[in-house]
């Protein structure tokens, strides 16, 4: 059965679970932050989809005093959490929080920026083209997506890898055997090309490769 991200004792203990699991989980988010300074203007608007219990969001929120959010996320216990985990954040008035998914999202070519990190490799196959799509639309002009997820595998060989990493990281090898087992419940992977023509079918018009560790790829994605 997938995760439930309803589930008080799931999102309880999610941040410590979550670096058990991804490899490489702050650095990515300082590589994420990086590129964010790097292409976005002194004052901006960013949108976190899927904002969980809002690592990235307390972590920008007190590097950049005149970038504002709007996070969404699904789960009202998830949006829950992330409320507790900012309150003693400066700058927590220029969150602005919506329980919802991305189909519910105000189609104005509003944000300069979207972040959906860890979120679209839980997304159904049938339900990928219009996620991406709901975020290009929401984006201004030159906006663009930075995501991180896990892709399709090629063969066993990188499952076993990956198992390995795990068990450096923090799981026991019967944990890491139910994370690999839990692949095929809880995640929708597709490949890198597959995404790539995907992105340029929904009105992307470039993405290039941030970062790579095993098979976890960092996508940047301009409008």
């Amino acid at each position: 059965m997938a995760k439930d991200f309803q589930s008080e004792e799931v999102v309880a203990g999610y941040d410590t679970h979550i670096r058990k699991l991804i490899p490489g989980y702050e650095l990515v988010h300082q590589q994420i932050d990086a590129i964010l300074m790097t292409h976005l203007p002194e004052t901006a608007h960013i949108l976190i989809v899927g904002c969980g219990t809002g690592y990235e969001l307390s972590y920008l929120l007190q590097r950049h005093p005149q970038w504002y959010f709007t996070a969404i996320d699904p789960s009202h216990t998830m949006l829950e959490q992330v409320q507790k985990n900012i309150e003693s954040c400066n700058g927590k008035e220029r969150v602005q929080f919506i329980q919802a998914d991305t189909q519910n999202l105000n189609q104005d070519h509003q944000f300069d920026a979207a972040l959906a990190i860890l979120v679209a490799h839980f997304i159904p196959q049938a339900h990928k083209t219009d996620f991406f799509q709901d975020i290009c639309q929401s984006l201004k002009p030159k906006g663009f997506l930075l995501t991180y997820d896990l892709m399709q595998h090629e063969d066993a060989t990188e499952l076993k890898v990956m198992q390995q990493l795990a068990q450096h990281t923090g799981l026991n090898a019967k944990q890491s055997e139910r994370m690999i087992e839990q692949l095929e419940q809880d995640f929708h992977l597709i490949s890198g090309q597959d995404l790539t023509a995907l992105l340029t079918k929904v009105g992307f018009k470039r993405s290039i490769i941030y970062c790579q560790i095993m098979n976890y790829y960092g996508f940047l994605i301009h409008k």
